[in-house]
């Protein structure tokens, strides 16, 4: 086995074996910690874990800024609720989603028909923490990212609620410590994730 599989061995072992019933769509903003956290329960439930924007790329041979320089946010979004659709359709993994990708209602009625989404409830200076340092955020390239992000975050949160459930981020947290938490809310929902033994 390698070091990866023998690591999920190890997990599984120790805290019992679990069930993934439905796809978990892990939304939120930009910076909120989807893709490390999904990556994390994805390995603590022994589940697979995928990354929209990474399907989109790897469909596009482009990065997500070159899709959005080259054709457009329009004809990234439409080409993400594609993407969405599919791997909803016919996978049962971790999923992270893009930062937008919850406000389209396509997306949010394919999530809810075909899983279930957490919302990573990240405050603002946690999240601009987290992104400002980075030049890969097509939205936020503009004179004044911080007042950009945080316009962002004022327009998208009332939508991110309306997420089945809820998942609270500090910046206290460790990685490891954010996916127990998604796990612990899973757990709630027999429907989604069932423990089995251990």
């Amino acid at each position: 086995m390698s070091e990866i599989d023998t690591t999920t061995a190890n997990i599984r072992r120790s805290n019992g074996s679990f069930r993934l019933k439905k796809t978990v769509a892990l939304v939120g903003m930009m910076g909120a910690g989807k893709t490390a956290v999904g990556r994390a329960v994805a390995l603590r439930l022994g589940a697979p874990f995928l990354d929209s924007d990474a399907e989109i790329e790897a469909a596009a041979n482009l990065s997500v800024p070159e899709i959005f320089q080259r054709d457009g946010e329009a004809f990234f979004r439409k080409r993400e609720t594609e993407v969405i659709r599919r791997l909803m359709e016919t996978q049962r993994v971790i999923l992270s989603t893009g930062g937008g990708a919850f406000l389209a209602p396509a997306n949010r009625e394919t999530i809810a028909d075909k899983g279930v989404a957490v919302w990573l409830d990240a405050p603002l200076e946690l999240l601009w923490s987290r992104v400002r340092h980075k030049d890969t955020r097509p939205l936020l390239r503009t004179q004044n990212p911080r007042a950009t992000l945080a316009g962002i975050f004022e327009a998208r949160t009332p939508v991110y609620k309306l997420a089945e459930l809820h998942v609270k981020c500090a910046a206290s947290l460790s990685i490891e410590a954010m996916a127990e938490r998604v796990v612990d809310v899973l757990l709630t929902r027999p429907d989604v994730l069932e423990k089995i033994d251990g």
